[in-house]
């Protein structure tokens, strides 16, 4: 849950994403989010900067929702 906090909390000054194709709703900052169970998070992918990730959860009721937000990647080095 900390990893989706610390996520979540890395884009709150990117724009928003467009609405992906595949029914996934894009972030934006302030939405109330019904969080039960996380289902699946896609890999970050290696590269030096903000990159789209999705994430799959059931909500209170058990519907499944797919949520896409921007991480930073994991190809930068000091």
């Amino acid at each position: 849950m900390k990893k989706i906090l610390f996520a979540l909390s890395l884009i709150a000054g990117l724009a928003a994403q467009a609405q992906a194709q595949d029914g996934a709703v894009a972030y934006q900052y302030g939405m109330d989010l019904d969080i039960a169970r996380v289902v699946n998070i896609t890999p970050v992918a290696d590269v030096c900067g903000p990159t789209p990730v999705e994430m799959t959860y059931l909500d209170s009721k058990g519907v499944t929702h797919i949520l896409q937000y921007s991480e930073f990647g994991t190809g930068c080095s000091n």
